[in-house]
């Protein structure tokens, strides 16, 4: 039978005791650094909330000039251009996964996984510069007039495709964010794939299950809560790019039906402003920007955080 040395345990006691303390610390710490972020914000934006109210949301108008700013305009651009985003990738992002994990070859899976993961690897400036000085002039010269010759006349739909074909604008800014946030969903998804039992899928294919019933019914009703997560994860990223959609959107303050019409986004006004920003009026009412960025960044955190354990304690129940 083993002697447990006094000293040794009371040793290991004190480490315990450390240890606990310092990851203690550590989640404390990230409290207190999320909360110094919000207070700052908050300190800083507070003349223009004070001199503009509730109607620096609603408005639409951004004139340095004459000291009148509003954020409509890159609120718009920036829940606008994350949709466009979000409905190209998801859907791509999910097929790829799908493809990984269920009919990928065993020879092709791992160059693809790896090239997924090195478009996650990308700077978002190189990004930007593709988007610019490729991607633009090829909407500008065969996709944007076609869209606005065979889907400007359809009604209702036809409004998003009016105007002139710039080549940059809101719809580019789209596509280059879903190329960006399409790696994070994918790599997500096929992780989260990969989690599902062998025995689950066999068990379907050993009852005369398709390839497509063993996966829409075993899958992804396993993989859902993570599924979710990976789509939330790329609507974060989407929200807050900078650099790219600065170089693509064509930075106006102004909203427009327009899909295909130049446009902002909150942190891209930011990032193209903050340097010239003269006067104290000015100044607050770009960190406002980034403070209403902050709450619907935290809002859309903390959807998915509901959604997820929505998620989680039906699967539970289910099971």
């Amino acid at each position: 039978m083993a002697i447990i040395d006094p000293r040794h345990a009371a040793k290991q006691f004190i480490y315990e005791r450390v240890f606990r303390a310092a990851t203690l610390a550590a989640a404390i710490l990230v409290l207190l650094i999320l909360g110094g972020v919000a207070l700052s914000l908050v300190r800083g934006a507070w003349p223009a909330v004070k001199h503009f109210g509730f109607g620096f949301v609603t408005r639409e108008v951004w004139n340095p000039v004459t000291d009148e700013y509003g954020a409509l305009g890159p609120i718009y651009g920036t829940v606008v251009t994350s949709l466009i985003a979000m409905a190209l990738a998801v859907p791509t992002g999910f097929g790829i996964a799908l493809f990984l994990t269920e009919l990928c070859p065993p020879w092709l899976k791992r160059p693809i996984g790896v090239a997924v993961e090195l478009l996650a690897a990308v700077p978002s400036i190189i990004f930007g510069i593709w988007g610019l000085f490729v991607l633009a002039p090829v909407l500008q010269r065969h996709v944007q007039p076609w869209l606005i010759e065979h889907v400007h006349p359809i009604p209702f739909v036809g409004v998003l495709f009016k105007g002139p074909p710039f080549g940059i604008g809101i719809l580019t800014a789209g596509i280059v964010l879903a190329i960006m946030v399409l790696p994070f969903i994918a790599a997500t998804m096929r992780d989260v794939f990969d989690t599902v039992p062998p025995m689950l899928k066999e068990s379907g294919y050993g009852l005369g299950a398709t390839t497509w019933e063993v996966i829409w019914n075993v899958v992804v009703p396993h993989s859902r809560v993570g599924v979710v997560g990976g789509i939330m994860l790329g609507l974060g990223r989407a929200l807050g790019e900078t650099m790219a959609v600065t170089f693509v959107i064509g930075n106006a303050h102004r909203i427009s039906m327009s899909l295909l019409a130049p446009g902002t986004t909150i942190s891209s006004a930011i990032a193209n402003e903050f340097t010239e920003a003269v006067g104290d009026l000015y100044t607050s009412s770009l960190i406002a920007l980034g403070l209403l960025l902050f709450l619907i960044t935290f809002t859309v955190i903390a959807v998915a955080q509901a959604m997820l354990r929505r998620l989680e304690r039906n699967t539970s129940g289910h099971v």
